[in-house]
């Protein structure tokens, strides 16, 4: 069997793809090689010699779905992939629209929905939570500097101030509000999302959907250190029932196909849990929920292959995973070989 994994950018705001691999490979009844997809030439995951056996460039979907699938069927004509597992954000509706024709050329695929993915989004997510009785801030949208003037008065300062896609920042006032609002919008564009502000401790569930409304499995996890960009650095599983009572009641919504992450925020003073976020891909922690007995990676992987997967019904409490960083050393010939041939091969 050959796997494709995408997201191999492990550096200070680390991709999922190389921890979904560290899963795939944990299973043992996984026998087969791992492709690593990477769009950037410094990927450390294709360098890292027990992560992808082989690793191709491939462009950003953003250039076109035709050229990206053409990139991906001739990688396919080579390596002859089974499945491929996209663990980045902004190349999941490329993959989506995709997988009927990734499916013709033998390549399948475990993904949302477009429109599952659209309800999702952070635009959307404010009013999904409303319709399903599910606690989360109230937000509005913005789609230019005088929407944010209009702000309504029940947001307070300080606010959240959110990219459609990535980057958020706290505002304690409209000068700070303001700047912001241009300095998200000129990198992922509009609209701009301004969210009431919960003051808190930072939760997340990992979960995986089989795409009928039921949860394979789910893992929550208390973040113990968080970087200046917000990313999750140490971490220790809980127990939590709210959490995963939560996490199943939105697959079941939404009908999830899929991993999934859901960020809560749990208010200092009242202890009520609120939904940030749902991302619709495996978190760059998902590996911890493998060390507390959930290998979710190579369930999705079970799935996509149309195997049957027994539900997880526990995990072990207490499991604390710690990101560090690594220097390794390698050879400046692997580089050249994926600038000039697109491939490396990690023998």
């Amino acid at each position: 069997m050959k796997v494709a994994v995408t997201g191999l950018n492990n550096v200070d705001s680390p991709g999922p793809g190389v921890p979904v691999i560290r899963g795939i490979k944990d299973s043992e009844r996984f026998s087969g090689k791992i492709v690593g997809l990477i769009y950037d030439a410094l990927e450390p995951g294709a360098f890292m010699p027990d992560v992808a056996d082989s690793s191709y460039l491939i462009p950003y979907p953003s250039g076109g779905l035709d050229p990206f699938f053409e990139r991906l069927a001739y990688i396919n004509s080579i390596e002859k992939i089974d499945v491929i597992i996209p663990t980045l954000d902004a190349e999941l509706y490329a993959f989506t629209k995709l997988s009927p024709k990734l499916a013709e050329i033998g390549i399948k695929t475990f993904l949302p929905s477009a429109e599952q993915i659209t309800i999702r989004g952070k635009d959307k997510l404010f009013s999904f939570c409303e319709e399903n009785g599910i606690t989360a801030p109230k937000n509005i949208l913005a789609s230019s500097i005088h929407e944010l003037y209009a702000m309504p008065s029940e947001l307070k300062f300080p606010v959240a101030i959110k990219g459609i896609f990535y980057d958020a920042y706290i505002a304690n006032n409209f000068e700070e509000a303001a700047a912001y609002f241009g300095k998200i919008s000129s990198k992922w564009g509009l609209p701009i999302i301004v969210q009431e502000f919960v003051r808190g401790e930072e939760y997340n569930v990992v979960a995986l959907g089989d795409g009928t409304g039921n949860t394979t499995g789910a893992v929550a996890m208390k973040k113990l250190y968080i970087t200046d960009k917000g990313k999750g650095w140490a971490g220790v599983t809980i127990d939590e029932p709210q959490l995963i009572d939560i996490s199943k009641k939105i697959i079941e919504k939404l009908e999830w196909k899929g991993g999934a992450e859901f960020e809560f925020i749990k208010d200092g003073n009242t202890g009520k849990f609120y939904l940030l976020e749902i991302n619709p891909r495996f978190p760059a922690w998902v590996y911890l929920a493998v060390g507390a007995g959930q290998n979710l990676p190579y369930a999705a992987l079970q799935l996509a292959l149309g195997e049957e997967v027994e539900n997880f019904e526990n995990y072990e409490i207490g499991k604390i995973f710690i990101r560090y960083s690594w220097d390794l050393i390698t050879d400046i010939k692997k580089f050249e070989e994926i600038t000039v041939k697109g491939v490396v091969v990690n023998e």
